[in-house]
């Protein structure tokens, strides 16, 4: 089957938003957290013109960090804890963003 993506521009950003087919608009676009789906339910779109390679996980991954380490800033401008009982929880906490983001892929 040849897929044509729409030519309307609007109409393709809103299901790339709402995380639907670029050229039905119903079918899901993702199969998981950050796993790109084979085809569309709707339509049949092969998806595999589109290869996201690494971007999913490094997007994933400094979103989390940005998120860690600005609450480890806060934290040690607020309440100056010990440098290692910072790292000890700020790390176990990256780990843990990280760990969760990918178990659900």
């Amino acid at each position: 089957m040849t897929a044509s993506v729409p030519s309307h521009g609007d109409a393709g950003i809103m299901a790339g938003i709402k995380g639907r087919c670029p050229r039905c608009g119903e079918g899901h676009l993702f199969a998981g957290f950050i796993d790109l789906a084979p085809r569309c339910d709707a339509c049949g779109l092969d998806y595999s013109f589109a290869d996201s390679g690494d971007g999913p996980a490094v997007f994933i991954m400094l979103i989390a960090g940005a998120i860690v380490v600005g609450t480890a800033l806060i934290i040690d401008a607020n309440y100056e804890p010990p440098l290692w009982l910072l790292g000890a929880i700020f790390f176990t906490a990256y780990s843990d963003c990280l760990a969760r983001s990918f178990a659900t892929a």
